[in-house]
């Protein structure tokens, strides 16, 4: 399927598509303006952040970015990151992480990711994570990251004005990827 010259990752049904082994909606939720100051914490007002992705689930939504650590990455702190969220969500493992990189005038910073995704590889294969993601990163980083382990998501900038990454969407479709932009509507 092909729109705008890009080719559209696979879907299995109107408006989801598959990460990894979910089928997931199309139009998902980032809830990282739930969290406390510089979207770090509990939530500012939990009993409102609970009643709005009550009604996304209500709606459909089935996708919900809880991202619990934005970098820059220690590894000690992404395991820790785990644990956190793992505990936060009261689950036993969680069904995506991605290792999300720091971003320089809008675009991902150049550079090795191989420790970071090494360390959520290891935590995968203990059983605390079923599918491992990248957000902020370049088409180098995400092959140094197939090389360790594979990926089934990457999530970068991608909106009317940001359209850096149209052929690695092309790449990643074809491999099967979920390309799922973040800011869609230009942040």
């Amino acid at each position: 399927m092909q729109h705008s010259n890009f080719i559209m990752t696979k879907t299995n049904a109107p408006g989801s598509f598959m990460l990894g082994d979910r089928n997931v909606s199309r139009m998902g939720y980032g809830a990282m303006q739930f969290a406390g100051p510089r979207v770090f914490g509990p939530p500012k007002d939990r009993d409102t952040a609970i009643a709005v992705l009550r009604e996304a689930v209500e709606r459909g939504v089935n996708h919900i970015d809880t991202s619990d650590c934005y970098g820059p990455h220690v590894t000690n702190q992404l395991t820790a990151a785990v644990h956190d969220n793992l505990r936060n969500l009261h689950v036993d493992v969680l069904d995506v992480v991605n290792l999300r990189t720091m971003m320089d005038d809008r675009r991902p910073v150049e550079g090795s990711i191989a420790e970071q995704f090494t360390v959520l590889a290891e935590l995968q294969q203990r059983g605390l994570i079923r599918h491992l993601g990248l957000s902020n990163v370049t088409a180098a980083q995400v092959e140094e990251a197939q090389s360790i382990a594979p990926v089934v998501c990457m999530q970068n900038m991608f909106n009317v004005m940001q359209r850096h990454d149209g052929p690695l969407v092309d790449a990643l479709a074809q491999q099967g990827i979920a390309y799922v932009p973040f800011f869609p509507l230009a942040g």
